[in-house]
């Protein structure tokens, strides 16, 4: 599918499909997805502060682009934001979205044990985020969803503006043919937004 040839309709279409967001009811575990954007750490230390993120999992490890270690980096940025350090839970290994929830399983599983629900801080597009959690959690009744924009090229990747963006479109279109097709080989479980979670 090439984005210069997509109708209105069909970028309606796609926008819903990656369009994560299902926000938790109440507080709840955030797991925060890696990236080399400081967005997420900032909402989550807001969200811990309002009394809604009672533990927080950052993961991430080195950069592709910058370099930097991302679990290493929300850990710090959460703790200049004022979040306590017992609040905060991050692994500096994993190399792909797979490998966030993967080697935070320890992490996501004190969550459960805890008895909270696990909240994915994620790109608003990112639909795989939802589906590795629900791949290697498949015991899990659901998941909930806070998402945020991006900013690539200087500009945000929104739900209006992607289509603008190339690094947006390329991103999106990318999730949207990825998902589907790994769900259809079995790599990835099935999920959709049932009664406002992840499930």
């Amino acid at each position: 599918m090439d984005d210069h040839d997509l109708t209105p309709e069909q970028v309606v279409a796609i926008t819903a499909y990656v369009d994560v967001d299902a926000p938790p009811p109440e507080p709840s575990a955030h797991f925060i997805f890696g990236t080399n954007q400081a967005i997420p750490a900032i909402l989550t230390a807001a969200r811990y502060h309002d009394g809604l993120a009672p533990l927080i999992i950052a993961t991430g490890g080195v950069n592709r682009h910058n370099g930097i270690v991302e679990g290493r980096e929300f850990y710090r940025l959460l703790i200049e934001q004022g979040v306590p350090q017992d609040v905060i839970r991050y692994e500096d290994r994993s190399a792909s979205t797979w490998q966030n929830v993967e080697f935070a399983l320890p992490y996501l599983r004190e969550a459960l044990d805890s008895r909270l629900s696990i909240t994915a801080v994620c790109k608003w597009y990112h639909r795989r985020a939802i589906h590795a959690l629900r791949t290697l959690l498949p015991d899990v009744d659901g998941f909930y969803a806070i998402t945020w924009e991006p900013v690539y090229g200087g500009s945000p990747v929104s739900r209006t503006t992607w289509i603008t963006n190339s690094d947006g479109t390329r991103r999106i279109i990318r999730e949207y043919h990825e998902v589907p097709r790994r769900v259809a080989d079995g790599s990835f479980r099935g999920a959709t937004i049932v009664e406002g979670m992840w499930r």
